[in-house]
C-alpha cells in the first residue's frame, strides 16, 4: 500500500493539557481534520507538562487521519519561566528584566536541543544565551 498523502500541515502553540477548541477551530478547520481527536490526543500526551506551551505540528492526510509530532517550549516561554517574569524588557539595549545564572542556561539548552539548530551543547547554549539577551536578560558567566 502506497504512504498516505500529506494535504496539510500545521503547527500549533497550544496550552500543554488543555489546548483550547477556539485555536483548534481557527487552524485546523480548513484541513478537514477531527478537532475533537486531535484536542483528546494532545492534552493526552502533554498532561503531565500543565502550564507550559507545548508546540505541535499536525500533519493531515488525504483520508482526514492525523499525526502530532511534539516540539520543546519556546526559549523564550522557558526564559520566563525560569526567572518567574511576566514578559521581557520592552526595550532591551536600556532595560534588564532579570539575571540567568550558566546553570538555568545549560539546564534550558540540554530541553531545547532537539529543535535547536545545533550539533552540540555548547552551541545550544550560545543560542538560548542570545534570546535571553534579546529580551532583555542578562546572562551570568
Amino acid at each position: 500500500m502506497p504512504p498516505k498523502k500529506k494535504t496539510h500541515e500545521v503547527t500549533l502553540a497550544l496550552e500543554a493539557g488543555n489546548a483550547a477548541m477556539v485555536d483548534l477551530g481557527k487552524m485546523l478547520g480548513p484541513t478537514g481534520a477531527n478537532m475533537r481527536a486531535v484536542k483528546v490526543e494532545y492534552d493526552e500526551a502533554t498532561s503531565k507538562n500543565r502550564g507550559e506551551i507545548i508546540p505541535v505540528v499536525v500533519s493531515v492526510y488525504e483520508d482526514r487521519s492525523h499525526t502530532l509530532v511534539y516540539k520543546t517550549p519556546p526559549t523564550s516561554f522557558l526564559i520566563r519561566k525560569a526567572l518567574g517574569i511576566q514578559s521581557g524588557a520592552s526595550n532591551p539595549l536600556t532595560q534588564t528584566v532579570g539575571t540567568l545564572s550558566a546553570t538555568q542556561v545549560k539546564e534550558i539548552a540540554e530541553r531545547k536541543l532537539p529543535d535547536l539548530n545545533a550539533n552540540d551543547i555548547t552551541a545550544a547554549v550560545q543560542i538560548v544565551a542570545g534570546t535571553a539577551r534579546s529580551m532583555g536578560v542578562k546572562v551570568a558567566q
